[in-house]
């Protein structure tokens, strides 16, 4: 019989995106067969993240906030504190998918987890993430390299939207996107977080085990 597969769930805190952005980087780079596959659990200063794929005319008004130019897939998304981060450092081999479900995974594991604070939330045809009426509340942005992740989703928990306003969200122009606080969910990011991974581990078969 084939063990389950681990992963670990490493807590950072509040870092910035590049410094982590290149830790992820380095991680998947150095993988070997023998090292696990983490979710790593993180807020963001403000900052505005463009992929690879982004056009420069969804930034409408960047402000004081920096614009870091990344390798992930999508278009334009704002991270920022009261934001839950989740990275996804998987070896998609040993847990026998491919992209698309993992994408398709990772939408119904946000979803369940606000059904189960009450929030009544979706997927949108074409358009990766999770929806709340027609208000966008989680993004996903991936990259995969030898069949191995990095960077991964964000699930607005309680942070400020006005930074929305000043880009067409994931390239699109007038995009609502609501938190769960303004949904009438008083949580903070590090117990969602324990809800999330412990979902996210579950629906993807793997044994979770939180390292810090």
């Amino acid at each position: 019989m084939t063990p389950t597969p681990v992963v670990n769930i490493r807590h950072l805190g509040m870092r910035d995106y590049t410094d982590v952005w290149r830790e992820m980087l380095d991680f998947t780079n150095q993988r070997s067969a023998g090292n696990g596959s983490e979710i790593w659990v993180v807020e963001h200063p403000p900052v505005f993240t463009q992929g690879q794929a982004g056009k420069a005319e969804h930034l409408l008004d960047a402000g004081d906030i920096p614009l870091v130019h990344s390798d992930r897939g999508g278009q334009i998304t704002y991270h920022g504190p009261g934001q839950l981060v989740c990275y996804l450092l998987l070896d998609l081999k040993e847990i026998g998918i491919g992209i698309r479900s993992l994408v398709s995974n990772i939408e119904q594991a946000i979803i369940d987890i606000l059904s189960a604070y009450g929030i009544s939330a979706a997927r949108k045809d074409g358009a990766p993430g999770v929806y709340v009426d027609a208000a966008k509340i989680a993004a996903i942005g991936l990259r995969v390299k030898k069949q191995r992740t990095y960077h991964g989703l964000s699930l607005n928990v309680d942070m400020d939207l006005r930074p929305f306003s000043r880009i067409n969200p994931c390239g699109y122009p007038g995009l609502a996107v609501t938190d769960m606080a303004s949904l009438g969910i008083d949580a903070d990011v590090v117990s969602v977080a324990g809800k999330l991974t412990t979902k996210l581990a579950a629906i993807l078969g793997y044994t979770l085990m939180d390292v810090t």
